[in-house]
This record gives C-alpha cells, sequence and structure tokens, in this order.
C-alpha cells in the first residue's frame, strides 16, 4: 500500500469516527449549552420541535457515519453503493461549513468559544472530506 493510499485510508476513518462522535454528542447539546434557559417555556411546541430536529439530526449524523466506518474496507475498494454515501456526507459537512461561514454564522454569544470551535471544526472536517471524496472519486476515474 503506497503511502498516499495509507493516508487517504486514515483521513477516511478520521472524518466517519468523528463525524459519528459529532453525531453522539449532538445528543447532549441542549442540556450542555443550557438551550432552554434562552427558550420561553411557554413555547412547548418549540421546544418539542428542536428537540425532535437535534434527535433526528444527531441519530442520522451518527448513523450513516458509524455505518460508514463499518463499511470503510468496501468503501476504500472503490465500492460506489458505499461511496456515493460518503460522498453525501461530505455534501452535508460542507453545507455545514457554508452555513457557518456565509449563511448564518453562529452568533458569539453567550459562548463566543464554542461559536468560533464551531466554525472552525466544521470547515477542517468540510476539507478533510473533500480531500478523501476527490482521492476516491480519482481512484475509481482511474480503475
Amino acid at each position: 500500500m503506497t503511502h498516499v493510499k495509507k493516508c487517504i485510508r486514515a483521513l477516511y476513518y478520521i472524518t466517519v469516527i468523528t463525524s459519528a462522535l459529532v453525531g453522539l454528542w449532538h445528543f447532549f447539546v441542549p442540556w450542555m449549552f443550557r438551550w432552554y434557559d434562552y427558550l420561553p417555556m411557554q413555547y412547548e411546541n418549540l421546544i418539542v420541535g428542536i428537540d425532535w430536529t437535534n434527535a433526528c439530526f444527531s441519530l442520522l449524523l451518527f448513523g450513516l457515519s458509524a455505518l460508514l466506518a463499518f463499511l470503510g474496507k468496501r468503501a476504500l475498494e472503490l465500492n460506489r453503493e458505499v461511496l456515493y454515501f460518503y460522498f453525501f456526507l461530505t455534501v452535508v459537512w460542507l453545507f455545514r461549513a457554508c452555513l457557518a461561514m456565509f449563511i448564518e454564522p453562529w452568533p458569539l454569544k453567550p459562548i463566543p468559544a464554542a461559536a468560533m470551535g464551531q466554525l472552525a471544526a466544521s470547515i477542517v472536517m468540510a476539507a478533510l472530506m473533500l480531500a478523501v471524496s476527490g482521492a476516491l472519486i480519482r481512484a475509481m476515474r482511474k480503475g
């Protein structure tokens, strides 16, 4: 296995495992950052909607990422079906990074470090996943 292939393999697993950990971590974000302190409790429908959206997003991000980690050998053997899911996950992270950078930046209040951290992390994840996706696409075209 060449040095480049080892690097792509490592980056593949780093990105899907990190993505799965973000999905798992996201289940606990509402309590960690005390979302409910900023919402008037009389808006129960809004709170339930936020909870359900967060739970579904967390489960989908964790589940897709965990499946891609489990199917990593097939992905690295250039199985098209598995790669399409990796490419979709890459688009999700690109979308997330673009939201944070251009469309709706995370407000610096009340926790500036969280805002800057999520911005940097989403950009790094998107860039790493783009690099892996590009390498996998080139490998698919070769052969």
